[in-house]
């Protein structure tokens, strides 16, 4: 606790002559009646002149935020987050320009984490009522927010009623039996055998019969080749669709069968098309934690979305690029290459990027809680085509610690002054200090990651360009920290022009494809503005400016 109280007062500290710079700086312009030259760059942090009218397209293209529900916000004071906690803030992630939000499991399970379900079509009671969720569902869709939940189908947990009764009716069957599916049908929804398959296969206690569960013993996998337990799932989907759910996030769905890509793909397409059938503008987000050759090549269940994992992480480019440590111009080679790559597979394809997830040290780590590097990184995630997922807690900056999940999945840090609606987090998770300031601070601080984020979710708001465009490399203006790209989507193009360096530039769009462009937007670091003057156009460092 004294770590954490002196922590947070150097911080506050820090900031106080940080807003000590930034008036002095406004008195500065207001007295010179302009803007204030500082080493070549103009800044006026509290002037912005690129605010364009919102062009949000009612599609699969989203913003979407990650919520772990059991650590996001707590509405009834047991220290658990809950569903009527997600809707306390659902004005909050409008606000910041999510028009998506990804709950990760909300069924009933024994873990904290709740991917191991038992029971397909109820809410855990920690998290609330299925009535809770239907008005989540409802309020999400008030505000335009469409909503995706995990779908877990690879496993069930070891207490679900179909493998409990499917181990007891194994126990009664006489040696050398075969099971019969007319006796108990459960028998053909998991992976049992009567021979040992290695270090994934575990005991059926009181017989001598195995069970196949990839991840952990109490997860056993599920045999979706099982046309039973399909039937299961569509009635399943079709319940959770008539809830209100807008899309599933389909876990580990490179492991329904292992090195099989032909028989998950196809499980993906299946499961898709049906849900389709019910509500034709479904979606599809599925977890494919590979390189991405293998991604593109699920790509071919002509499902929407993959996450992408190749971009992702403190190797992907995008953490990389914010380091320094990846170029600008390979950063946008990648982003083509992407288009090309999975629309190859499938021409309806949306990419889901994203910096960090659950199951990822968060990107603050990756950044050494380096702000700007922080900034840099949004700017880049938001520039990118597809729907951008954004984990809860990445918008303020908050850290992680080592390998344990738990430590992943901390406390959402809204307050240090109101401590209403916090959450106690994951029993054995460590304490953490957050490197930067909580939701209320950085709220109120023109200058914060926040705020920073709002305004790079603005933009793709303002330009729907943004997500669906096809992508042109404009070679000339590319170099190690430099790059330039013009991005077509129906009739209309923008160009984007990144600096990743962290001194200014001065970039030439005169003779080029960016000559008629004037600047549509901008993401600087701290208030520094980006001109565009006789055809050049001077940008600070780390920043990326947006033009039509």
């Amino acid at each position: 606790m004294a770590l954490r109280f002196q922590t947070r007062r150097k911080e506050k500290g820090g900031r106080l002559l940080c807003l000590l710079s930034v008036f002095t700086l406004l008195v500065v312009s207001l007295c010179s009646c302009g803007s204030q030259e500082n080493d070549g760059i103009t800044v006026n942090p509290v002037t912005y002149d690129y605010e364009q009218t919102l062009n949000i397209i009612d599609d699969n293209y989203r913003n979407y935020y990650e919520i772990f529900v059991y650590s996001f916000y707590d509405s009834d004071g047991d220290g658990i987050g809950d569903l009527n906690g997600v809707i306390e803030k659902l004005d909050y992630i409008a606000d910041m320009g999510f028009n998506g939000i990804w709950l990760m499991p909300i069924m009933p399970s024994p873990t904290y984490h709740k991917y191991d379900v038992t029971d397909y079509y109820g809410i855990d009671s920690a998290y609330g009522t299925v009535e809770d969720f239907a008005r989540l569902a409802e309020e999400c869709h008030n505000r335009g927010i469409r909503l995706v939940i995990d779908m877990v189908i690879n496993h069930s947990s070891s207490q679900h009623d179909w493998f409990v009764q499917a181990c007891s009716y194994l126990r009664t069957l006489p040696e050398d039996a075969e099971p019969d599916p007319s006796e108990c049908p459960y028998v053909e929804y998991y992976h049992f055998s009567r021979e040992y398959g290695g270090s994934t296969y575990y005991a059926v206690r009181g017989c001598d019969w195995y069970y196949e569960g990839s991840f952990w013993s109490e997860m056993p996998d599920l045999n979706l080749s099982c046309e039973s337990l399909r039937q299961e799932f569509e009635e399943i989907a079709a319940y959770w669709i008539d809830l209100g759910v807008d899309g599933f996030r389909m876990d580990a769905a490179l492991h329904f069968e292992e090195t099989d890509t032909e028989f998950n793909t196809g499980v993906l397409n299946w499961l898709y098309e049906y849900c389709k059938g019910l509500n034709p503008d479904f979606y599809m987000v599925s977890e494919i934690w590979a390189a991405t050759p293998t991604i593109a090549d699920y790509y071919g269940s002509k499902t929407p979305s993959m996450f992408n994992f190749d971009a992702a992480g403190a190797e992907g480019m995008l953490i990389q690029a914010a380091r320094g440590k990846y170029s600008a111009a390979n950063l946008v080679a990648k982003m083509q290459s992407y288009q090309e790559t999975f629309g190859s597979e499938y021409a309806d394809y949306i990419d889901a990027p994203f910096l960090t997830n659950h199951d990822m040290s968060r990107v603050a780590n990756a950044l050494v809680n380096d702000g700007d590097n922080l900034k840099m990184a949004c700017g880049l995630l938001m520039m990118m085509n597809g729907s951008p997922f954004v984990y809860y807690g990445e918008e303020i900056g908050m850290a992680s610690k080592g390998t344990a999940d738990e430590n992943k999945r901390i406390a959402m840090y809204w307050s240090d002054a109101d401590t209403e609606g916090m959450t106690k987090g994951p029993t054995g998770a460590d304490a953490i200090t957050s490197g930067f300031a909580a939701v209320d601070e950085q709220l109120a601080d023109g200058m914060s990651i926040l705020n920073y984020y709002k305004r790079a979710l603005r933009l793709r708001n303002e330009n729907p360009e943004i997500a669906r465009g096809s992508i042109t490399i404009v070679e000339s203006l590319c170099n190690d920290n430099q790059a330039a790209i013009l991005k077509t989507w129906q009739d209309s193009t923008i160009g984007i022009v990144y600096n990743i360096s962290d001194e200014e530039i001065q970039v030439t769009l005169s003779g080029t494809e960016f000559t008629e462009m004037q600047i549509r937007g901008y993401l600087t670091l701290n208030g520094e503005i980006i001109t565009l003057k006789d055809g050049v156009l001077t940008m600070p460092a780390k920043s990326i400016c947006v033009l039509k």
